[in-house]
């Protein structure tokens, strides 16, 4: 589904991501960890089009995303608050997206009346604009947001950080589910060893812009991660 290749991102000769090879295939749940400026946010951005590449590629679902658009249609993802249109209230950006991914107002309330008990009553029908919601609920909101339209490829940055502990709950049965019934290719990228071993399949560690490791999550895997970022690894 994902295919990375040679890919690397220098600025001003200072190398932030160097990725000989990595492939993600359809319907995995992909976790990406690693210590601030490791390079995850680097190459969500890569897959996302948000910045060109130094060498290499990326292909989503045999598309060169620095060369064509043609993967848009099948790929959403949420980053950050500046993915959200602040001056929208929850309901205006959910109808917009959905508009954008061709789904009528009945869809999106369909799809978004899913999530009352993501939204614990904080976000529908307040009148508020998304950008006076807490940073908590702008997250719900984008996330929820990036599942308007059945894409194949949701791609999340952080999504545990900020939630209240029910609701990072809910939200690992939302990933669950996405890739293990639906198919969908979910990656994630998260300073949360836990809650990242509970819902990813799949767990690749980058270093200095570097694959390190790349885990089948197991049992032993969360021991594994810990051990490694402690620096107690036994080699």
């Amino acid at each position: 589904m994902i295919v990375t290749s040679n890919l690397s991102k220098k600025y001003n000769d200072i190398q932030v991501l160097n990725i000989e090879s990595l492939e993600i295939p359809k319907g995995q749940s992909f976790g990406l960890v690693g210590n601030n400026g490791a390079g995850k946010t680097t190459y969500f951005s890569l897959l996302l089009d948000l910045i060109q590449p130094t060498t290499g590629y990326i292909k989503n679902n045999e598309v060169l995303v620095n060369e064509s658009e043609d993967w848009k249609p099948f790929t959403s993802a949420f980053i950050d608050e500046t993915f959200l249109i602040g001056y929208l209230t929850a309901e205006e950006y959910f109808y917009f997206i959905g508009e954008l991914r061709g789904q009528n107002k009945s869809d999106v309330d369909k799809l978004v009346a899913q999530f009352e008990d993501f939204f614990h009553g904080e976000i529908l029908n307040q009148k508020k604009y998304l950008r006076d919601l807490s940073k908590g609920n702008q997250k719900k909101a984008g996330i929820v947001a990036a599942l308007i339209g059945n894409p194949e490829v949701i791609i999340l940055d952080e999504p545990f950080a900020n939630l209240d502990p029910t609701t990072q709950i809910r939200l690992k049965g939302i990933i669950k589910d996405l890739a293990e019934t639906k198919g969908v290719t979910v990656l994630i990228s998260s300073h949360d060893l836990l809650h990242v071993t509970d819902v990813c399949e799949r767990i690749v560690v980058l270093e200095k812009g570097k694959v390190v490791k790349d885990l089948r999550t197991s049992a032993a895997t969360l021991k594994e991660l810990e051990a490694h970022f402690a620096g107690t690894e036994t080699v």
